[in-house]
């Protein structure tokens, strides 16, 4: 029987996109099939080994053109810079996986969903993409994102704050904005994806919760006060807002937690 952590190697140390995309769908389907090993294989490669395509270009945030969304390279800008997001949550969720050994096997198993949950999105919002003229790789991208993944690569409960408790909590933020927006233009479809996003990435948020509180507990640590103190050893600047409250909580914020973050907002 395979190991799931034989699959997160093949993914995070393959630059190929087509590779990366069919070896994540064959492990879902063999964790579908209950024919999936939780046994680690051989011993973690370090983070700074993980390759990625040459393309897209990579650059900080600062140095993005800015393109507006009334046009079709605009709009390719759009959904090229969401291809990325998506593109690199692959990679985030395969190594949680790989990088953090000797965890519960519902562990292993609810980010391996999540890693054949990113590559949906990618592939959805890639043919996207290659309806309007543009295909993945073709303009740059923001170069920031894998650093949280490198910055966090000691340590699971900073992981889990900073990654799903921060930045793709983030997503259930803007995200319902964007998908109105695009209603908004006519673009019926490039909706339905954001909301099927959306959708999945409250789950995606739970799961990061749920294991943040539960491997916290074990470790004899308050939860919510080592939230707050990793978000602040980690995380450079405020927080972004507003934060979307309702569905946080869902998503497995607790109240004091909102609280506290919408406090920082305004210091």
């Amino acid at each position: 029987m395979q190991s799931v952590f034989e699959f997160a190697e093949r993914c995070l140390f393959d630059a190929d996109i087509e590779q990366k995309l069919a070896v994540t769908s064959q492990a879902g389907q063999l964790l579908a099939e209950n024919c999936l090993s939780f046994t680690p294989a051989g011993l973690a490669l370090p983070i700074a080994a993980t390759l990625f395509p040459a393309k897209p270009e990579l650059l900080m945030p600062r140095d993005m053109p800015k393109r507006r969304l009334d046009t079709v390279e605009g709009q390719a800008a759009f959904f090229h810079a969401l291809a990325h997001i998506e593109f690199v949550a692959i990679y985030l969720a395969w190594d949680i996986i790989y990088r953090f050994r000797g965890l519960p096997d519902d562990f292993y198993r609810d980010w391996l969903l999540i890693a054949d949950e990113e590559a949906q999105h990618f592939r959805l919002i890639r043919k996207r993409l290659r309806q309007l003229g543009f295909d993945y790789g073709d303009l740059p991208a923001h170069g920031g994102l894998w650093s949280h993944a490198e910055d966090t690569a000691g340590d699971i409960l900073a992981r889990l704050a900073i990654v799903p408790r921060c930045m793709e909590a983030r997503g259930l933020d803007v995200t319902p904005g964007m998908r109105d927006k695009l209603a908004a233009m006519g673009d019926a479809e490039g909706a339905a994806i954001l909301e099927r996003i959306y959708t999945d990435e409250i789950g995606h948020v739970e799961r990061g919760s749920y294991w943040f509180n539960t491997l916290a507990q074990q470790r004899g640590l308050q939860p919510e006060q080592h939230y707050k103190d990793l978000i602040l050893g980690y995380y450079k600047g405020k927080p972004k807002g507003p934060f979307n409250r309702e569905v946080r909580i869902i998503a497995g914020f607790s109240e004091n937690e909102l609280d506290w973050l919408e406090e920082r907002l305004h210091e």
